[in-house]
């Protein structure tokens, strides 16, 4: 028997996991693996890149629905447990949950409307992820799988940032500043400066490589709630203070619309907000915290080629 498609292995992964025990992704293979009943050739397969089997892939895209849905929680890296909603919704769940039956959950309705505007992860593409994903053409079917990767990969780039320690955040926003081009090759085109007393700012970068103007930065680290007009107010004050016209405010969080509309009004300064998923998609776009894992060529026929001279 093949191994079954990673829709199939929802419900399994939910029921082993309905004790509300935590459990351990390397250990959840095999677990997962025995409640499907799957054989000892079934575990071995690989993926056509050898770096993963089947049965891990295959958990580990059932594991990143189901998160997405809410029905699993991550307390620390690489462990699993079952929400308080997964226990509810298991006890009505069909035999065999798709895809399509967590769109009654809203979060999982707004990551799937991520993989469809997001700006390579270790994982493949999983099979039947989108609606209507077999009716496209090949290329069409290629983007589509490619930005449902990187949309999860963006998540977990937010997961590993906010479990991180504040001053790592603080850097990290210098460095995506500096790998977007602003600062130019200076040594001292960038540098943190939040610490206590800092005036509501905690980085600085020069706009350009003769350090004509400073950008100043904003680093909101928040794994809850969101960032209002109180936040950017606070800011833009402490840009006044320094006589600055410039400003970027990150978070991992979200902005309220409040928030945003009060930065677009601001007439004293140009404050541009970044929320968590444009941050992970602005990494993602310029290679920081992340590595390419594989790459796939499409090509076509050179039509200049074959044409006479």
């Amino acid at each position: 028997m093949a191994v079954p498609e990673f829709y199939k292995f929802f419900r399994p992964l939910l029921e082993v996991l309905s004790d509300g025990n935590v459990a351990k992704g390397s250990g959840l293979f095999d677990i997962i693996a025995d409640h499907m009943k799957l054989s000892d050739a079934d575990r071995e397969e690989l993926l056509p890149s050898g770096n993963r089997t089947r049965v891990a892939d295959r958990t580990l895209w059932a594991i990143t629905y189901l998160s997405q849905a809410k029905l699993l929680d991550r307390p620390q890296r690489g462990s699993y447990q079952i929400s308080a909603k997964g226990k509810e919704y298991l006890s009505t769940a069909p035999k065999v949950i798709t895809p399509s039956d967590l769109l009654v959950f809203p979060e999982f309705v707004d990551f799937q409307n991520r993989t469809r505007t997001t700006r390579t992860t270790n994982f493949s593409t999983p099979p039947t992820t989108l609606s209507g994903i077999h009716e496209s053409p090949p290329e069409e079917t290629i983007e589509i799988a490619h930005r449902e990767i990187n949309a999860k990969l963006a998540d977990e780039l937010l997961d590993r940032i906010k479990a991180m320690p504040p001053v790592f955040f603080e850097q990290l926003i210098v460095k995506l500043m500096l790998k977007l081009g602003y600062g130019g090759s200076h040594d001292d085109a960038g540098k943190t400066i939040g610490k206590s007393g800092d005036g509501g700012v905690d980085g600085v970068i020069k706009q350009d490589k003769l350090g004509l103007d400073n950008i100043y930065l904003q680093a909101k680290r928040w794994s809850e709630g969101t960032v209002g007009r109180k936040e950017i107010q606070a800011f833009v004050g402490a840009l006044a203070g320094r006589a600055a016209t410039k400003g970027v405010f990150i978070t991992t969080s979200t902005f309220t619309k409040e928030a945003q509309a009060y930065a677009i009004s601001i007439s004293s300064a140009k404050v541009s907000l970044i929320d968590g998923y444009e941050l992970a998609c602005l990494m993602i776009e310029n290679d920081l915290g992340v590595s390419l894992v594989s790459r796939y060529d499409v090509k076509r026929i050179d039509s200049d080629f074959f044409e006479g001279e």
